[in-house]
């Protein structure tokens, strides 16, 4: 296996700069299992089911090297795409529950259960939700080939020629749920082009680039590249604020759709059966490094908002985004598959 710069770069951090003595590992080992006060006591792992690059996988990184510096111990990250996003959070939910292997997500994990019924674990059942960590908007983008360049247009392009205009995104995601909330409160009509389960983000746009599809939601970092290429054009953000990394574009509540507001937002779970002990120490942990310097720092170059909760409040918030994406799906006519 050819290991690339950044990957040698993160192993020798974990080994050198996280480990600590054997001497200490010896001890804990000889003294039984630890209080929940000593958690951590071995390496910890960081699911992460969208794929190597994307926003999740860089976030979860540097969440690892924060948490890293603080408890002392390794902290790794691995990628476990596929199955739409599914397949990662699946091995989180069957995992032993002692707070070593976690699940670093998006929103699309409170999502999913409204889109699917067959999915191998129950998204709020199995899991137990820790601490959120940012939100940031996605960006509503169209090709050039559209010959569309505001929001007013797409809305008036779509009521001019109902179902002609396509939309890409992956099924259960949060960029599916965004642009069905962006459509349903426009009141257009457009044909849904769903995404192969072996596509990423990237053929979406890729196929909205082609002309294959007319537009489509994605998020900023992974957009930007196109955006300032002239390849894509962007329409809006889909906060209320604009973003920093994207300034001179506007939001799309100012762009014709009034009131619009849908941030994608990103947290942490643990598998349901995690002792409260353990399940409390790694949300003001988390909160902890979150509110320090270099990950804030980190937060807000990437074009993102650190969020603050408690993990009561973080868990009744996931409880909320759920049953309001059941809401939607449901005024929007979608079944779950």
């Amino acid at each position: 296996m050819k290991l690339n710069t950044r990957s040698i770069a993160f192993i020798l951090f974990l080994l050198i700069g996280c480990a600590r003595t054997q001497g200490n590992v010896m001890s804990e080992a000889a003294n039984g299992p630890a209080r929940a006060e000593d958690y951590p006591t071995k390496p910890v792992q960081l699911i992460e089911p969208f794929g190597t690059g994307g926003g999740p996988d860089l976030l979860a990184r540097a969440l690892a090297q924060q948490l890293c510096k603080l408890w002392g111990q390794p902290v790794a990250v691995e990628n476990i795409p596929g199955a739409g996003a599914t397949a990662g959070p699946a091995q989180v939910a069957k995992s032993i529950p002692d707070g070593y292997t976690l699940l670093v997500s998006t929103s699309a994990q409170a999502y999913s259960s409204a889109f699917s019924k067959d999915l191998p674990y129950d998204p709020l059942k199995d899991f137990i939700p820790i601490a959120p960590l940012t939100s940031q908007p996605y960006v509503l983008v169209t090709g050039k080939h559209a010959g569309i360049a505001t929001v007013r247009e797409l809305i008036a392009a779509a009521k001019a020629k109902p179902n002609e205009l396509k939309f890409a995104s992956w099924p259960g995601s949060g960029t599916h749920l965004g642009i069905v909330k962006f459509n349903l409160e426009a009141g257009i009509k457009v044909v849904y082009v769903p995404a192969k389960p072996t596509d990423a983000i990237a053929d979406l746009i890729a196929g909205t680039i082609a002309g294959r599809t007319t537009y489509m939601m994605a998020p900023i970092s992974l957009a930007l590249p196109q955006i300032r290429d002239g390849k894509l054009l962007a329409l809006g953000v889909t906060t209320a604020r604009r973003s920093t990394l994207l300034p001179e574009v506007p939001t799309i509540a100012e762009a014709g759709g009034a009131g619009f507001d849908f941030p994608i937002w990103y947290g942490v779970w643990v598998p349901a059966g995690t002792p409260a002990g353990v399940v409390d120490k790694l949300a003001k942990d988390i909160g902890r490094v979150l509110a320090g310097p270099d990950l804030r720092d980190w937060v807000a170059k990437h074009g993102g908002e650190p969020m603050s909760m408690t993990q009561p409040e973080f868990a009744s918030f996931v409880q909320s985004e759920s049953e309001s994406a059941a809401r939607l799906i449901k005024a929007a006519g979608i079944k779950p598959q």
